[in-house]
């Protein structure tokens, strides 16, 4: 006999974190509980819930539900069947939370990409150990169902690579700065005011938050351990108008890009601003959006495109999850069990590639020919270098170098050669060209 959402006992959530995404899920259980019964065969609905404040007023009913000053304690409620942990902060009382839920058997739902990225593996046998489901997937490109993709829909292909735009903030600053020819800092100020920055913004525009996802992603794809320690990371801070013009000039435009790859040398992952074809996929990209790309060995290359934050987004992932343990779909936390996950050996790219060179000369005689030398010593060569506009400064010269394809270990070398001529007023801006 199929099941009816009468047919079996409604699943019970506790949710520790009413912000954005905590209201817009309580939203979603309110407003669609009989399609959200009808999809599962049971009803879904809250016990309890934990936040800072009790009496904030967050635009959704909350009355009907138990009050838990420590998310700790609604974690071991006895009415409380899923836990799902929406307050954010790689440790602290989410930590503490999840593992509580995790040691007590109850399945885990988290929107959390800094505490996995950190305690992931941690977390993964916890609850393996316990035959509990962690799920995770608003923790990764907000709406976009990107885990589920490598965890089920791409399952029979070995993952080639993993690439993408994964913080909507960045791409929100580099397309305005483009569009409206405004400077980083202004449009820094304005992302501010309109709160799309995290509480410490390094987190957004250095990179961190997007490095986070794109770990969390590598582990699922490449079946290793979470390493995000041994990422590369560079943010936008150092990127300027004349940058995003230059390449548009060469058709391209530059974003906040992710790579992750295995090779014989190890797992390659890094979170740096890079140029990609103006008319890509990516290069379209515009403001707030995410976009990941997928390459399996039989499918080729997939693009999943989507908002990467806000609150139906988020909110809608994190359903995703409830309504999967609601079904009674079991996945391991990163694809295989945890006991199959191997500890990566960390790699820096070495396929070669053209970079993008920005630099400030002093203006002394011969300075453009030292700098040419130090690139050819190091094996790099140019394929096009202009001085361009003047500084306000008299004494400095704005040079502009695109090298041919060259590796990172060979730009390096060259770069502290440059540094050794002494005709350098600052240190140059490197930005790797990708044709994704």
């Amino acid at each position: 006999m199929p099941n009816t959402p009468s047919s079996q006992a409604p699943l019970r959530l506790g949710i520790a974190g009413l912000g954005t995404v905590g209201v817009g899920v309580i939203k979603i259980i309110q407003r669609k509980a009989n399609l959200l019964a009808q999809r599962t065969g049971r009803p879904v609905v809250i016990s309890a819930v934990s936040a800072r404040s009790r009496d904030k007023d967050r635009g959704v009913t909350i009355s009907g539900y138990a009050w838990e000053d420590d998310p700790v304690a609604l974690a071991l409620r006895d009415d409380v069947d899923l836990f799902v942990e929406l307050m954010g902060g790689s440790d602290g009382p989410a930590k503490a939370a999840t593992e509580a839920a995790l040691a007590a058997g109850k399945d885990v739902v988290t929107a959390n990409k800094a505490m996995l990225a950190h305690h992931g593996q941690m977390l993964a046998e916890k609850a393996e150990a316990k035959g509990a489901a962690l799920r995770f997937e608003a923790a990764v490109a907000g709406g976009i169902p990107v885990i589920k993709a490598l965890t089920e829909g791409l399952a029979g292909n070995r993952i080639e690579r993993i690439a993408g735009v994964m913080n909507g903030t960045c791409n929100y600053i580099l397309t305005r700065m483009e569009n409206e020819g405004l400077s980083y800092d202004e449009v820094f100020e304005a992302a501010k005011a309109l709160g799309y920055l995290e509480a410490d913004p390094t987190l957004d525009v250095g990179g961190i938050d997007a490095g986070h996802k794109l770990a969390l992603l590598a582990a699922i794809g490449f079946g290793t351990q979470v390493d995000f320690d041994n990422m590369v990371l560079e943010g936008i801070e150092r990127i300027t108008i004349e940058d995003i013009r230059h390449a548009a000039d060469m058709g391209y435009r530059i974003k906040l890009l992710g790579v992750a790859q295995m090779t014989g040398r190890g797992l390659e992952q890094r979170m740096t601003p890079c140029l990609v074809p103006a008319l890509s996929p990516l290069g379209q990209l515009e403001n707030a959006t995410n976009m990941c790309v997928l390459e399996g060995d039989e499918v080729g290359q997939i693009v999943l495109r989507g908002a990467g934050a806000g609150e139906g987004p988020t909110a809608s992932a994190v359903m995703s999850d409830v309504l999967d343990i609601a079904r009674g779909i079991r996945v391991p936390t990163f694809g295989v069990p945890v006991a199959a996950l191997e500890k990566s050996t960390p790699a820096v790219a070495a396929t070669p590639a053209p970079y993008y060179l920005r630099m400030s000369l002093l203006d002394k005689p011969g300075a453009l020919a030292k700098i040419a030398a130090a690139l050819g010593d190091a094996g790099v060569s140019i394929d096009r270098m202009r001085q361009y506009g003047q500084d306000a400064n008299p004494e400095i010269a704005p040079v502009l170098i695109v090298t041919d394809a060259t590796s990172r270990a060979s730009l390096d070398a060259a770069l502290d050669g440059m540094k050794a001529t002494g005709v350098l007023a600052t240190d140059p801006v490197a930005i790797r060209i990708e044709n994704l």
